[in-house]
C-alpha cells in the first residue's frame, strides 16, 4: 500500500534514511541524520507542498519517496528531482517500483513536465528501475563525490510528462 507519510512515519523513515547514509552510495552524506532533522526535512516539504510517500508491506514501513524543486529558480518550476529508499529487508521486492509509480502518477497530476533522478553510477539496480519507466540517461558526471574512500560519479536520469498547462509569466 502507498499512502503519505504521517509524523508517527518518521522514525522508520529515519531509520531506513540512515542505513542509506551508512552503508550504500545512494546518499552521498556521511553522518547519519537525528530525529529533528528529519522532521525539520517532512515539516519543510510539506510547507513547500511537495509530498511524502511511505510504501507499507505487512504492516511495516518498507520505503519512502519524495520530490522537490529541481533548482531554485522560477524557470524550473515544471522540473522536479525525487528520490526513493527502500527498506533494507525490502529491497528488490517491487517496493521501489511502487514508489516511483506513485511518484510519477502525483507529478503528473500537479503540472510538473519533467523528472529528474541522480543516481549513484554503481546503483545498477536503481538504474534499470528508472530504464523500466523510460527514464532517458542525459548524463554523467565524474568525480562529484566522495565516499568510502573512492570517487563517485553521478548518472542523471530524466522523465518526460506530457506538456504541462503553462502559466504566462508576469512581466
Amino acid at each position: 500500500m502507498i499512502r503519505k507519510a504521517c509524523k508517527d512515519d518518521l522514525q522508520k523513515i529515519l531509520a531506513i534514511y540512515n542505513d542509506a547514509i551508512l552503508h550504500t552510495t545512494a546518499v552521498y552524506s556521511y553522518q547519519p541524520e537525528t530525529i529533528i532533522e528529519r522532521e525539520q526535512w517532512y515539516n519543510q516539504k510539506l510547507e513547500s507542498g511537495y509530498p511524502v510517500f511511505v510504501c507499507e508491506r505487512g504492516g511495516e514501513i518498507a520505503g519512502f519517496a519524495t520530490y522537490g524543486a529541481f533548482r531554485d529558480w522560477p524557470a524550473y518550476q515544471y522540473t522536479i528531482e525525487h528520490s526513493i529508499y527502500t527498506d533494507i529487508n525490502h529491497r528488490q521486492k517491487g517496493v521501489a517500483t511502487d514508489l516511483l509509480q506513485a511518484i510519477i502518477k502525483d507529478a503528473t497530476s500537479e503540472n510538473y513536465k519533467t523528472i529528474i533522478a541522480g543516481i549513484d553510477a554503481t546503483n545498477e539496480g536503481s538504474i534499470r528501475l528508472h530504464q523500466k519507466f523510460n527514464f532517458t540517461h542525459t548524463g554523467t558526471m565524474k568525480n562529484v563525490g566522495y565516499k568510502f574512500e573512492r570517487w563517485l560519479d553521478l548518472a542523471f536520469y530524466q522523465f518526460m510528462i506530457d506538456q504541462p498547462q503553462v502559466e504566462k509569466a508576469c512581466e
